[in-house]
């Protein structure tokens, strides 16, 4: 039985998904057994989040939505470090935190 998984996230890094941000994503992604997959809309195109290859090949700027699938044993569990780790800005501190 493979439980699935789907959730969204606005990508608000100043570079948006570029070389490290990327780097960051597929590490992260790879760290599950389920398969995740990512789309900038919710028709897709999907790419595999797991691949850097394809990541940054998507080359999408900040204010893009990502969107996750998930699907496998741990797919809620993927999806929702994904989403926070873009809730974190990649856990990058910005010179300038203000947010308004």
């Amino acid at each position: 039985m493979s439980n699935e998984a789907a959730g969204q996230v606005l990508l608000t890094h100043a570079v948006g998904l570029h070389a490290r941000p990327s780097v960051k994503l597929t590490k992260l992604a790879k760290t599950f057994h389920s398969s995740i997959r990512l789309a900038a809309n919710p028709e897709g195109p999907w790419i595999d989040a797991k691949s850097i290859v394809k990541v940054m090949g998507a080359k999408l700027p900040q204010g893009s939505r990502l969107h996750f699938h998930a699907e496998g044993a741990d797919a809620p569990e993927a999806v929702a470090a994904l989403i926070g780790l873009v809730n974190r800005d990649f856990d990058e501190a910005p010179a300038d935190a203000a947010n308004g």
